[in-house]
């Protein structure tokens, strides 16, 4: 059996960095009593171990905190700023049975045609007043996955392939298209009022190892920062500046209100999506459905994925300084509240599924509620509950928090949340 065993995870270790979400329930702590204890940093001390009291004093603080990250684990992102370009695509002025038009983007991401791009898909609501409120989110299989309208264009970049064929030689097919719409209920948020647009996350970095090569970074040459400082960004921080890039297109729409952009991010991309909301403070409100180890869950809680695991199994995620502190969590200058803080006093939403262990959904709620005296320094109601609430409880104050029943995903009780939550922040379109 010792043999058996050894040959399983010498397997298990190998086909890791290809699958969805790399959970090893052998070796991962699900047992709370075996949590530990911990000390978490105050984000409101800072560097001489003084603790700020005034609102005046966060922005310096805020800085130092953005530093850590960037110089510790997400990687710098580049100070060049890049100018972008635009083309129209395609434009349907009936989609969705008329309830929308549906237009595609490319944005050349340097402003030049020969460097590099990505597409960007945009509905908005054909019943409109006036400019709208936009959904924005990257989508893991392209942008013709997220409906299954024949008129959107397959994604071009590199895919991981799969047993259905909707993957082949790593380019994508006709029979991936709409095999990621039951997590973009397009009608149902086309009908609140509301716009949404999508980006292929691997138009900015393919998601492997040895995607750096074909990534934006690679693109971008000298202006994507030093090579081998410990401190270079990864796949999360350019999937975060695509992300800003999808900004930049969108307050250039004369359809969309540029004051109330949503960033939302799933899973790996809700990780991606809190470090661009840190950073770039046009985006009005941000949620993190289910981002666990390295996005909301507090890292030094040793239950489900851990950082030794995730650096592991995506070594091409974070920056090279992030891998010491593979064992020991608890020598971060910071943890994920920190990280969440930097978002205040904007709306922030951090979503958990119940049966989703491998991501934490108490570390996410603790992370959470880490950042309330952020929050509430800035003059807002910070997080509504000091006890993780139940299933199907939402938590609706300026830190929002929801612990859904079910697994890993994103479904239409999770949209419904968010859209409330966005109505009752950025009132109603």
């Amino acid at each position: 059996m010792g043999i058996i065993r050894i040959c399983l995870i010498a397997f298990m270790l190998a086909i890791l960095p290809s699958m969805p979400e790399a959970q090893n329930p052998a070796n991962a702590n699900y047992d709370e009593s075996k949590v530990g204890s911990y000390t978490l940093p105050d984000p409101l001390v800072i560097g001489n171990g003084q603790r700020i009291e005034k609102r005046a004093d966060w922005p310096a603080r805020r800085r130092e905190i953005l530093e850590l990250f960037a110089s510790r684990m997400y990687g710098r992102t580049p100070a060049t700023k890049t100018k972008i370009a635009l083309r129209e695509a395609s434009r349907e002025s009936r989609a969705l049975g008329g309830l929308a038009t549906r237009r595609e983007l490319t944005v050349l991401l340097t402003g030049n045609a020969d460097g590099p791009k990505m597409s960007l898909l945009l509905y908005l609501p054909n019943q409109r007043r006036g400019p709208v409120p936009v959904f924005l989110g990257m989508n893991f299989q392209g942008n013709h996955s997220v409906s299954s309208e024949p008129g959107i264009a397959l994604a071009s970049s590199w895919m991981r392939n799969d047993r259905e064929g909707r993957v082949v030689r790593n380019r994508a097919t006709e029979k991936g298209r709409g095999g990621e719409a039951t997590r973009w209920p397009l009608e149902t948020i086309i009908r609140q009022g509301y716009g949404v647009a999508t980006i292929y996350y691997g138009d900015l970095y393919p998601d492997h190892p040895e995607g750096r090569a074909e990534s934006v970074i690679a693109r971008l040459g000298e202006a994507a920062g030093r090579s081998g400082s410990g401190d270079e960004w990864g796949a999360l921080g350019a999937w975060a500046w695509g992300m800003s890039r999808g900004f930049d297109a969108l307050a250039r729409q004369t359809e969309v209100d540029a004051r109330r952009v949503i960033l939302l991010g799933h899973s790996r991309l809700g990780k991606a999506a809190l470090w661009a909301g840190a950073q770039d403070q046009r985006f009005a409100l941000v949620i993190a459905n289910e981002s666990g180890e390295g996005g909301a869950a507090i890292a030094r809680r040793d239950f489900g994925e851990t950082i030794e695991r995730i650096n592991t199994a995506f070594p091409h995620w974070f920056c090279a300084n992030f891998k010491e502190y593979n064992r020991r969590p608890e020598a971060l200058p910071f943890d994920q509240h920190m990280l969440i803080s930097l978002i205040a006093p904007r709306p922030v939403y951090v979503a958990s599924a119940a049966e989703d262990l491998w991501a934490d959904p108490r570390g996410e709620f603790l992370g959470a509620r880490g950042a309330d005296p952020v929050y509430r320094l800035l003059g807002t109601d910070g997080l509504g509950a000091t006890e993780m609430p139940g299933i199907h409880q939402p938590v609706t104050t300026t830190i929002g928090y929801h612990l859904r029943a079910g697994k890993h995903d994103v479904t239409l009780y999770d949209w419904e949340q968010y859209i409330a939550f966005a109505n009752h922040h950025l009132g109603r379109p």
